[in-house]
């Protein structure tokens, strides 16, 4: 595939393709009610192995893009991504990761979206990315923000969780801004 022989390599982290080999790590930090609050619903809790082998086999997200693992200390416990549009939107894409809940409030986070956006704006050829961020995870906020992301909008009452109606907080990069 295009991104096998992808690896970046940032302060604490690198950032790699997915292999089966991750499947403990990845069961060990995605079944975690904390992370999966603030994703969207094609990440169940509880996250069994066989959610787990849907993701790594691709039936998940599709793995032939610039998805990738993040990995501190050896281990994959995370993951971020850019699916691109198509179309007349094949010049941006939706920025989305999440992170084992043991790293945060480390900057981990900040760093990997500062590594990953200016590859991958270069690598897809993009102008513009989005990233949303439901109204219950400020914390994902500032990781965009800080990385010169702006908001620029609100869906009021757009995603649906167990405990009720939640906004979702829509930001954006153009590419004079991401450095690329």
């Amino acid at each position: 595939m295009r991104w096998d022989d992808v690896r970046i390599e940032g302060d604490g982290f690198v950032l790699r393709r997915w292999c089966d080999a991750d499947l403990e790590a990845l069961l060990l930090h995605a079944d975690d009610p904390l992370v999966v609050r603030g994703l969207s619903d094609r990440f169940p809790h509880p996250y069994t192995r066989a959610d787990g082998e849907a993701f790594l086999a691709g039936r998940v997200v599709d793995l032939s893009g610039p998805v990738l693992a993040i990995e501190i200390d050896g281990q994959a416990c995370g993951s971020i991504d850019a699916r691109q549009g198509t179309g007349d939107r094949a010049h941006s894409a939706e920025l989305g990761y999440w992170l084992a809940r043991v790293h945060w409030n480390r900057g981990i986070m900040r760093r990997v979206v500062a590594a990953y956006v200016p590859w991958v704006m270069e690598a897809l050829a993009l102008t513009r990315l989005q990233a949303n961020v439901l109204d219950l995870n400020p914390a994902s906020a500032r990781v965009l923000v800080c990385n010169g992301f702006v908001e620029e909008g609100r869906l009021r009452g757009a995603v649906r969780k167990p405990e009720g109606l939640h906004d979702l907080r829509v930001f954006g990069l153009l590419r004079e801004r991401a450095g690329a």
